[in-house]
């Protein structure tokens, strides 16, 4: 089966981990504070490792004081976490429809909904392109919140010529093996500001707080620590950011091989009825984390189907997140946001990945050419 994505790995991978294996550090080590402050050269800003894309987003929410009597706005064409991490924190969610073209959270529909309850407004950068977050800054900083971005899909991307990390107060990462880079499992967040860097460092590691100057009883000895505030144990271990540290170095690569494939795909599926290619704005810069098509006339199952059958791993990204059930039992309604639902009923993803040859791209296209000309 031919997947919708996946990890590309080589020796120099390979070798990172193995010397990782062969050190003294395992878990939290000098490979974390390496990784973390790569990361920071891509992202714009400071940035803080954690075990996963769901646990990077559950601890941005935590930084930014998300609790009970509060409201998060988000998409709903996402993965669930983006949601179910606020709403874990007791968060009622409110959810705002996406642009017609790009899947992105429209900030008019944004504005329609935010109150004085809201304390995020979490955008996602769909398929890898940034969301308008220009617009969506101004919103947040009229209503007080916090601007978060899910860029699970988007790092290495630019808007207006600036990388995604400074483009929120608080913009989450995935390095899941779909993704554009991987530690395997893994995630991170990064902040420009310093005070939300320092709550997000103490969060994922249990709430310690080993800073003298911070301590209730800093004469307690060379051992002593304290927990202000309830964490959890999020820490990215050494030898996973040994393999991050190693992707990072690989990923000016693995975007220019995603910017071709996607403008093969353009070139090739151009005159392919029943079919509607993505967009972007001119103004973003990304890394194109998914290639998603429109499949018209009501057949996105059928097509499905049948290219898995002919062995092509093509998925659907998302179901509207209110669509699941742990939603539908807190009163969420399908209908909510039509251009979300109108997406899903069309969307498919095809496989995409720096990995991917032009034969296997080549096949691609001509199954769904057949399928779609029948």
């Amino acid at each position: 089966m031919l997947p919708y994505g996946r990890q590309s790995i080589d020796e120099s991978d390979v070798a990172a981990v193995i010397d990782a294996l062969s050190s003294d550090w395992l878990t939290t080590g000098p490979r974390v504070a390496e990784f973390e402050a790569m990361l920071a050269e891509v992202a714009g800003a400071p940035c803080v490792t954690v075990t996963n894309g769901t646990t990077a987003l559950h601890a941005a929410y935590a930084a930014a004081g998300v609790s009970a009597g509060d409201e998060v706005v988000t998409t709903p064409m996402t993965f669930v976490a983006t949601a179910s991490g606020a709403a874990m924190l007791g968060a009622t969610v409110v959810f705002a429809d996406v642009e017609e073209d790009s899947a992105n959270l429209d900030p008019a529909a944004v504005e329609a909904v935010v109150t004085e309850r809201t304390k995020v407004i979490a955008a996602v950068d769909y398929a890898g392109v940034p969301a308008d977050y220009d617009r969506l800054r101004k919103i947040a900083d009229g209503a007080g919140a916090y601007l978060l971005g899910d860029a699970a899909h988007s790092i290495g991307s630019l808007y207006r010529g600036r990388p995604v990390g400074t483009l929120a107060d608080l913009t989450t990462f995935s390095f899941f093996p779909t993704k554009n880079l991987t530690t395997a499992e893994g995630g991170a967040i990064a902040s420009t500001r310093p005070e939300l860097v320092t709550r997000l460092r103490e969060f994922r590691t249990v709430g310690l707080v080993r800073d003298r100057a911070r301590m209730r009883y800093p004469d307690e000895g060379a051992w002593h620590q304290e927990v202000h505030q309830f964490g959890l144990n999020y820490r990215l271990p050494d030898v996973l950011c040994a393999l991050g540290s190693s992707q990072l170095r690989r990923l000016a690569a693995f975007k220019e091989r995603r910017r071709q494939l996607a403008a093969r795909y353009d070139e090739l599926l151009a005159d392919v009825p029943g079919l509607r290619l993505p967009v972007q704005a001119d103004d973003v810069d990304p890394m194109r984390h998914l290639y998603p098509v429109r499949i018209l006339d009501g057949r996105r199952r059928e097509v499905f189907d049948r290219l898995r059958a002919a062995g092509i791993g093509v998925q659907v990204n998302y179901i509207p997140v209110y669509w699941h059930p742990v939603f539908e039992d807190l009163g969420y309604r399908r209908g909510m946001c039509p251009n979300a639902e109108a997406f899903y009923a069309e969307e498919l993803s095809l496989p995409l990945f720096a990995d991917l040859t032009d034969d296997d791209q080549d096949r691609v296209v001509e199954a769904l050419r057949g399928i779609l000309g029948s």
